[in-house]
């Protein structure tokens, strides 16, 4: 099964499931209560026209509930890809160790769905050149990917 099959929905881990519904429940819950609750005060403050509290707190209201709407299409569009076990290759949601044969930084990924990709938190994309290249290869062999400066080698030390 190819991640980017747009027919399969959109492949998330069984973590970015969890954190995407534990995000939505805050806004439908603290986050709606906090804007009503400013909406609220705002009201309390007279003229509505020149109240610069209420317009805003209207403003970030239609941001949440944009925010939410798109969470919940992210949610019911999501399948959970597990990650592959005993096979000895990359796949997704497999956390990937990689070393620069041309001497350049090791890194350390884990492939993850477009929407759970964070570089931050080392979670790269399926559909990045990096997860790419090494899908599907095992412990030791090299994946050559294509940047603007070269094409760099990289070999995969570890699969988790």
């Amino acid at each position: 099964m190819s991640t980017n099959d747009s027919s399969i929905g959109e492949a998330i881990t069984a973590k970015g499931l969890e954190e995407l519904r534990a995000e939505l429940a805050a806004l439908e819950t603290t986050g709606r209560a906090e804007i009503a609750k400013r909406i609220s005060s705002a009201r309390e403050m007279g003229d509505l026209k020149e109240n610069a509290e209420y317009h805003i707190a209207k403003e970030d209201q239609g941001h949440m509930e944009t925010k939410i709407l798109r969470l919940q299409a992210r949610l019911r569009a999501a399948v959970v890809v597990e990650a592959p076990s005993g096979t000895g290759a990359v796949g997704f949601g497999s956390t990937v160790e990689l070393v620069d044969e041309d001497g350049g930084p090791g890194m350390t990924w884990t492939i993850v769905g477009p929407t759970e990709a964070d570089i931050k938190q080392k979670k790269l994309s399926s559909e990045s050149p990096i997860a790419l290249a090494v899908m599907d290869k095992a412990t030791g062999e090299i994946a050559e990917v294509e940047t603007p400066k070269g094409v760099r080698r990289l070999r995969i030390a570890s699969i988790s």
